[in-house]
């Protein structure tokens, strides 16, 4: 079974309107919502390929109920810790006026107690002894420790647990002090990551710390790069409807590729396939297993040697 930890779950939304106008009154057309945050797509990405998956997250409020409840419709079950606040809500507003479209309001979420975080760990350290692959994805509730990640990996290196970490800022930074089976990071996070850096010595600095490293690259698809290998990947798709949540997707097709234990080729196959399914779904965050069979008959596959 995989371990998908969701720190900061959410509730997110579609909300439909013609338009948007500041200093007046706009009125949405309609209104879904989608059980949400990085690590509860990842879950859902895997829970529909049928791989056995446990969704882990801090759970607060009317929010955490629904997000809870709604997995388990899904048969994915849910573990972890409840906290007082409501976890959040995060709205996509969507339009054919493209001034606007895929606007975004996320909301702040709930406050992380010192004790919470206690029980957290606790809880964390029960439930990786009984999976073989764990997942951390996104941010953390406020307050949290800035070194979280870096908690969480150390526990899971001492009991021999791979993990697959997708994190960016002060955690990414924190969570390089150790070491990690896998790591995601897109385009734009590599680069704030390197600061005054070269991309290229930030990427060697990656390779140092992890097995598995998968840049993505947008429409340039994936990177895969393993000691002295590189695998690019990359798959056309069209009628796109939504990428939110294309690259937790892509995290999820990596991690079942290495799950099954596939070949490097196919762990590129896999990722690029689940990342391209969710862009056909409107659902935010969620993909549909007929779409990933197709799309992964057609990705293209590049191998060479990783030049630093």
């Amino acid at each position: 079974m995989i371990l998908c930890l969701c720190p900061n779950p959410s509730v997110d939304s579609y909300a439909w309107l013609n338009t948007m106008d500041t200093g007046t009154v706009n009125r949405i057309s309609s209104l879904k919502a989608f059980p949400g945050g990085k690590g509860t797509h990842v879950a859902c990405a895997l829970n529909e390929m049928g791989i056995p998956v446990k969704l882990m997250g801090i759970w607060a409020g009317k929010s955490g109920e629904y997000i809870r409840q709604e997995c388990h419709k899904r048969n994915i079950p849910t573990c972890g810790i409840e906290i007082d606040g409501e976890n959040r809500r995060c709205y996509t507003f969507r339009s054919l006026n493209t001034a606007f479209n895929s606007t975004e309001l996320l909301e702040p979420g709930p406050e992380l107690l010192e004790q919470n975080w206690k029980e957290f760990l606790k809880d964390f350290r029960k439930q990786i002894t009984e999976v073989q692959l764990i997942i951390i994805s996104g941010s953390f509730p406020k307050n949290a420790p800035q070194d979280a990640y870096l908690q969480l990996i150390e526990l899971c290196n001492r009991v021999g647990k791979k993990v697959i970490i997708d994190c960016s800022g002060i955690q990414l930074k924190n969570a390089m002090r150790s070491s990690f089976f896998g790591i995601h990071i897109n385009e734009q996070e590599i680069r704030n990551l390197a600061a005054h850096n070269s991309i290229t010595d930030t990427i060697k600095s990656l390779k140092e710390k992890t097995t598995w490293l998968a840049l993505t690259l947008g429409k340039k698809g994936l990177r895969l790069i393993k000691g002295n290998e590189e695998v690019q990947a990359n798959v056309v798709v069209n009628n796109v409807k939504s990428t939110v949540g294309s690259g937790d997707c892509l995290t999820a097709g990596i991690a079942a590729a290495i799950f099954k234990k596939l070949g490097m080729k196919e762990i590129a196959r896999y990722g690029v396939a689940f990342g391209a399914a969710n862009c056909l779904n409107e659902n935010l965050g969620m993909l549909r297993k007929e779409d990933v069979n197709d799309l992964i008959r057609n990705v293209n596959i590049k191998i060479s040697s990783y030049v630093s």
